[in-house]
């Protein structure tokens, strides 16, 4: 009975194919470390662009996020108390 399976280990591995796999890999390889490298020179570009217009700023961002917290707190308790009101008077009718 004959094997319909083909093997692979009666093809010959040729030089040129190898070569052109390592060649291969390597422009990957070096197209990665390209990639890295721009990736990282763009984060640290950001970061500088951010930490000015951080500085430039009339008032630090942590007081902004306190002031724009305590404006939603007022305008939650502003709405609820006007729901309960409005809640309230139409029950009255």
């Amino acid at each position: 009975m004959t094997s319909t399976r083909s093997s692979m280990t009666g093809i010959p591995a040729s030089s040129a194919n190898s070569k052109a796999m390592i060649v291969g890999f390597a422009l990957v390889a070096t197209g990665g470390l390209i990639g890295l490298c721009g990736a990282g020179i763009t984060g640290m570009a950001m970061v500088n662009f951010i930490r000015r217009w951080v500085r430039a700023q009339q008032e630090p961002p942590s007081a902004v996020v306190k002031r724009k917290m305590a404006q939603a707190k007022a305008a939650t308790a502003a709405g609820a108390s006007a729901w309960q009101d409005g809640m309230a008077t139409s029950a009255r009718h």
